[in-house]
This record gives structure tokens, sequence and C-alpha cells, in this order.
């Protein structure tokens, strides 16, 4: 597998069992060009959130997103927290991730929504680290003016704002980014599992 790593995740990642490459490969850059995606280049990235599973197969994650050079694009930027505005003003396109919190035929709770959604949104960042493009989540924005802003409606739960772009050297960040444009490591194995219960003897 490590043939099939990154040069710069080689060097911060170490898995520690035989995973697809292309987990470990994604990671969330910020260093972006500013350069527009066609429709041939962005919606590859939207079709691999269509198949993610969902309970029921209701599918009801919903993306609004908006393009550079396009009517809504400073509505998504100014929805941005001050500190993402830095850099995700250089994405392609800004997402808004939403879901149904009820279920469509008959209007009982959707208990998993968010869990669904993030498979969604996995499928998606998953596709766009597949096709070389900076695919970045993010909870640094203003909920409450985005459902405002966007017409979200009180069916629908705002989750998460993503950047999509075509990506750039680091050197075109801010200093302090610079210094963080890296893929993260992760906790080990052992304390993200839990074996039968907690607070058992083997994960008290």
């Amino acid at each position: 597998m490590n043939d099939l790593l990154t040069e710069e995740v080689r060097t911060w990642r170490k898995p520690n069992y035989d995973v697809h490459p292309l987990i470990v490969n994604r990671w969330s850059p910020r260093s972006m060009t500013g350069e527009e995606l066609s429709d041939d280049e962005l919606m590859p990235l939207f079709e691999a959130a269509r198949w993610a599973p969902s309970s029921n197969n209701a599918q009801l994650w919903r993306f609004v997103f908006a393009k550079r050079q396009t009517p809504f694009w400073e509505t998504f930027v100014d929805l941005l927290a001050d500190g993402n505005k830095v850099w995700a003003r250089q994405a392609a396109v800004l997402v808004v991730v939403t879901s149904r919190t009820l279920f469509e035929r008959h209007d009982k709770p959707a208990v998993t929504y968010a869990f669904d959604a993030g498979a969604a949104w996995e499928n998606l960042a998953l596709e766009g680290t597949r096709r070389g493009f900076v695919v970045h989540g993010m909870q640094g924005f203003d909920y409450e003016r985005a459902r405002e802003a966007l017409h979200v409606p009180d069916r629908y739960d705002v989750l998460a704002m993503i950047a999509i772009g075509k990506r750039a050297p680091k050197e075109s960040l801010p200093p302090h980014l610079q210094e963080r444009e890296q893929p993260n490591d992760r906790r080990p194995l052992t304390e993200i599992i839990v074996p039968g219960r907690f607070g058992n003897e083997e994960n008290p």
C-alpha cells in the first residue's frame, strides 16, 4: 500500500493495517488556486455522494452550492468565519451540507440523518481526492445566517460547509497556515474502539 500513498502522506501517516490508499491519501489542504471548476469536473463528486448508504434509502441530504462567478458566491463567502475566509474564498465551489430530519413518506424522525449525510460527504471527499482536488469540510461558518440566507426549510438541519478547488502550493497561504498545510495523523486505533462496553477492564 505504501507505494500508492502520496509522498506527503507517507511522511505524516503510518496506517497499522492495509486499507485502500485513497482513504489514507484523503486529507484537508487549504491552499487553492481560485480557478473555476467545470460541471464535468464538479458533478462527479456529487454523483459519488449520491451513492452513499442511508436509512431506508431515504437520501435525505441536500448539498446547496455556489460556484465562483455566480450570483450566490459572495453570499456563501460571507457565511464563513473570518479565519476560513482567508483561504476558502480561493475555492472554486462552496457547499453547505443540509439534511432533512424527518422521513419524507410519513414525517417521522429520521434518527440517522446526520450519520447518513456524513457518509455522503465522505463519498464526495474521496472522489475529490481521487481527482486531485482539495475538498475541505468545516464547521467554521454562521449556521443561522446560512439557514436564513439560503432559505433552508425548518425541516432541514444545517450540518457543515465544504470548500472544493484546485490545489495550489502552500506558499500561497499566509505563513501561519503554511505551517499547518500537511496531513494530520490519527488517534491510535485502541482509542476509538470499545470492546464489549464502556468501562470494562479492557476499556476503563
